[in-house]
């Protein structure tokens, strides 16, 4: 099976073919956001990192905007910085470079170019030549087994577990099948179906870091005087039907579909094997995506009961309704119906089969309604304090 994508220089291949603002630290992202909103067919982050920042906590920060720079789904990129930063923007577009040697690539440094208004125009001057020169590539038939989906469920209700979270979970599988890879996180919200997971896994050691993983986010909880165990840390969640969160997890574990474990990775770190995939994520769900992409997710399918507007700056984000009631209430936001599964109109596997080809389509080119309506939330897991 194929789509239509852009290949790159390095191999890869895109669904998407962004100019990307990237600011290097909170103090750009005002110039960012400007430059993007000058030239028509850019898009652009923000974020409140970049400066005070040190060790580990750097790093993550520079990682994640490196990652999103070189992305396969972005062409093209313009770095912004202050000029005093501790995430010095020259740091991130050499991250960029090394990697992606042939991505059109500019840098500017708001202090050098003399202010947020000449460092605007630097910055759209070359983003327009950026989008020209994006607007000449075109797509091209790619393998299915190239592209990596990242799963994701956000105010939940009691009929996740039940429609959309299977469903998704069956064109998880018809991915892997085809010979991609399925990111499954929200490490939070596998509390409780761990040893689920870990019986899957490809090999003991595998089936360990299950456990490892989440005990160390429970034990960062309790850290702060929480027990996740028994508890449900949403109110919305609880609005919706559901009681702890155990009851939770063995419904967002549905999501994972039911091929073999081959890897856990930190979050942020790239997918380098095939197959289903956790990653250790928040459960908070723009940390969440923003750290799925990073490590190469071409798109997001996001199952709701309770109805969520997010999206990605650069991979498209395709909302999936768990019952019907809410998939006609918010239309302007969701893409998929599974609560046809709830009436008993249509069988999990049916509406699984449709969510693959709605991923299909999207991979090709189709716009899902979070990017018709120009969501681009981002947000980076914080490890320390700001110093």
């Amino acid at each position: 099976m194929t789509f239509l994508g852009y290949r790159r220089t390095d191999g890869r291949v895109g669904i998407r073919n962004h100019v990307l603002i990237i600011p290097s630290v909170v103090c750009a992202n005002r110039v960012a956001r400007g430059i993007s909103q000058l030239v028509t067919g850019t898009t652009w982050v923000e974020h409140q990192h970049g400066c005070t920042q040190l060790g580990d906590d750097a790093a993550l920060t520079r990682r994640v905007l490196v990652a999103h720079g070189t992305h396969p789904n972005v062409y093209g990129v313009v770095v912004v910085g202050l000029g005093c930063e501790t995430m010095r923007a020259q740091d991130i577009a050499a991250g960029i470079r090394e990697a992606c040697p042939d991505k059109p690539l500019r840098l500017v440094i708001i202090q050098d170019e003399g202010g947020s208004v000449k460092a605007m125009a630097a910055g759209a001057s070359a983003a327009h030549e950026m989008v020209s020169g994006a607007s000449c590539m075109e797509r091209t038939p790619s393998d299915v087994s190239e592209l990596i989906l990242g799963t994701e469920c956000g105010g939940s209700d009691a009929c996740s577990g039940i429609s959309a979270n299977p469903a998704l979970g069956v064109a998880s599988d018809l991915l892997i099948d085809a010979g991609g890879s399925v990111i499954l996180a929200e490490t939070t919200e596998l509390i409780g179906a761990e040893h689920l997971i870990a019986a899957r896994a490809v090999n003991p050691q595998v089936a360990a870091r299950c456990y490892d993983v989440i005990k160390r986010c429970e034990d960062s909880a309790k850290s702060m005087g929480v027990d996740m165990r028994g508890g449900q840390p949403t109110p919305g969640n609880i609005e919706g039907g559901l009681s702890t969160i155990e009851e939770k997890s063995l419904g967002c574990i549905y999501k994972a579909g039911t091929k073999p474990l081959q890897d856990i990775i930190d979050y942020a770190m790239p997918v380098t094997k095939k197959g289903l995939i956790w990653m250790d994520t928040p459960g908070q769900d723009i940390e969440q995506i923003t750290g799925m992409v990073a490590g190469g997710c071409h798109f997001v399918v996001f199952t709701t009961g309770r109805g969520t507007c997010c999206g990605s700056p650069i991979a498209p984000t395709i909302k999936v309704a768990t019952n019907t009631a809410l998939y006609e209430k918010m239309k302007d936001n969701m893409d998929v119906n599974a609560g046809t599964i709830i009436t008993g109109d249509e069988s999990v596997q049916q509406v699984g089969r449709r969510i693959y080809q709605e991923m299909l389509q999207v991979a090709s080119g189709k716009c899902p309604r979070a990017e018709i309506l120009g969501f681009n939330d981002f947000a980076i897991k914080r490890i320390g304090p700001s110093m």
